[in-house]
């Protein structure tokens, strides 16, 4: 796996890695998952380079990525952690509430995680990231710890796969059974 030591370049290679992923799984025929664009309005471009300078959001995004495996509906939000904790706060409610009623409507949410200090991939399905969000919500912990996840949800790159998150897919379909 790719290093890096910018808060920015860290994000934009879990998304690469993920992007090419989703390439790879679309050429094998195992699914189809696209990037959801958060719309931005711009406020000040550089017409020499081309490029936006100041921008702001124009409505809250849901997740990072949607599609189908399969034939079963997907979505899921990519998130990055520094530390062996993750804080609460980068979930955002309007996530949650969109992974939620998305479950309700038989399809599958999850999160894939970056713990960088580790470089380890992480596959948290929506129902176990619930429970830490309903804790924070009832006054427990804000955060939850590395070593509070199932170690069998580790995500190992193969066969090209660089963030094979259909195999924590498979792992908490199979656990349903």
């Amino acid at each position: 796996m790719a290093t890096w030591n910018s808060r920015g370049l860290r994000g934009s290679t879990l998304e690469d890695l993920i992007n090419r992923t989703n390439e790879k799984y679309r050429e094998q025929g195992l699914a189809l998952i696209q990037k959801v664009p958060t719309p931005i309005t711009p406020i000040k471009i550089d017409k020499e380079h081309r490029h936006i300078t100041l921008a702001y959001f124009e409505q809250k995004s849901t997740v990072d990525y949607i599609g189908a495996v399969q034939g079963i509906p997907v979505c899921f939000d990519a998130k990055e952690c520094v530390s062996d904790t993750f804080p609460l706060q980068n979930i955002h409610p309007h996530q949650v509430q969109f992974m939620e009623d998305f479950e309700r409507q038989e399809g599958i949410a999850f999160l894939v995680l970056l713990f960088s200090q580790r470089n380890e991939l992480y596959y948290l399905p929506f129902g176990r990231m619930k429970e830490f969000w309903d804790r924070a919500r009832e006054g427990g912990r804000k955060s939850f710890r590395h070593e509070e996840l199932n170690p069998d949800f580790v995500l190992h790159p193969h066969g090209g796969y660089l963030v094979p998150y259909l195999d924590g897919i498979k792992k908490a379909i199979d656990t349903l059974d």
